[in-house]
């Protein structure tokens, strides 16, 4: 909901913010390499998350950590945690532009879901715009226009990341109706620190060179980048707002060809046009609804 008077130019700096700062977090990552594990990328992201959160809580709203959904923050913190788990090994194995592209299939997903789930009328139109964007998406994974006969399975990992943040979205949705944002990002950070603890000791290994600032660089940024993304969603139009998380992509292409020397393909980038062009038809032709925009991961 909304407080304030709409403010759009804010609402733009703040998601163009964050999406600079999205695209700093999954660099961080990359720089990683393998001297971190999975268990210790995903438990940094929690407890950084966590601690953030906490501290902001107790200092201005310590009522904000009552809650009356205890069973559905369970369930969202654990879908958290397997969108971070995919989210993150797919920009450790794919090229940062397509791992990016692969992230805004969650909108196509979530339209595609919105009829068996919510049990929401879909025009012909948004099925049309949904149908295009995973032509987009096919293109982009080489499915569709590569003379190449096999297929890259680590596409698998960011199609994964992209309908568990779908499901995230369906859940903010009902939680959004009781809880305070504040309240859903504090149970957030502390499940998925209880629940990448496990992943953590079982996945352990030795932090050498500059592992631990990188971990802590990306858990930083990525509480920062939902922090910007909710208060860019507070304060602006949704529709409004539409276009601006795109520039992660743009971003991303900048970071892979000037930090990893990586160029995107003409299938990447007529498959990342196709997808964005869809997801923001689909938005312009779907109703206003509460939630739906932004997973918040």
């Amino acid at each position: 909901m909304q407080a304030g008077p709409v403010n759009n130019l804010k609402g733009a700096i703040l998601l163009t913010l964050a999406a600079v700062v999205f695209t700093g977090e999954v660099i961080a990552v990359r720089f990683l390499g393998t001297s971190a594990s999975d268990g210790q990328i995903v438990f940094a992201r929690a407890f950084v998350q966590f601690a953030m959160v906490a501290l902001w809580i107790l200092l201005t709203s310590p009522h904000l950590i009552k809650t009356s959904r205890p069973g559905l923050h369970i369930i969202r913190g654990i879908t958290s945690l397997i969108c971070w788990f995919f989210y993150y090994k797919s920009f450790q194995l794919l090229d940062m532009a397509l791992a990016t592209t692969l992230t805004f299939t969650t909108s196509l997903i979530v339209v595609a879901l919105a009829a068996p789930l919510l049990k929401e009328a879909v025009s012909a139109r948004r099925w049309f715009y949904t149908a295009l964007g995973f032509i987009g998406v096919a293109i982009a994974s080489n499915v569709i226009g590569s003379s190449s006969t096999q297929f890259d399975f680590s596409i698998a990992f960011g199609l994964l990341a992209a309908i568990a943040a779908a499901a995230l979205v369906f859940q903010n949705r009902v939680l959004s109706k009781t809880e305070h944002t504040a309240t859903i990002m504090f149970y957030i950070g502390l499940i998925t620190t209880v629940g990448a603890t496990p992943g953590l000791l079982l996945d352990h290994q030795p932090l050498q060179g500059n592992a631990l600032l990188l971990l802590l660089i990306s858990g930083c940024l990525g509480t920062i980048g939902m922090i910007l993304t909710v208060e860019a969603y507070r304060v602006a139009e949704v529709s409004a707002m539409a276009p601006f998380p795109y520039l992660r992509i743009v971003f991303a292409i900048l970071a892979g060809l000037f930090l990893f020397g990586e160029s995107p393909t003409w299938q990447t980038m007529l498959g990342s046009g196709l997808i964005i062009a869809s997801a923001l038809a689909v938005q312009r032709a779907e109703p206003k609804r509460k939630g739906l925009s932004s997973p918040f991961r």
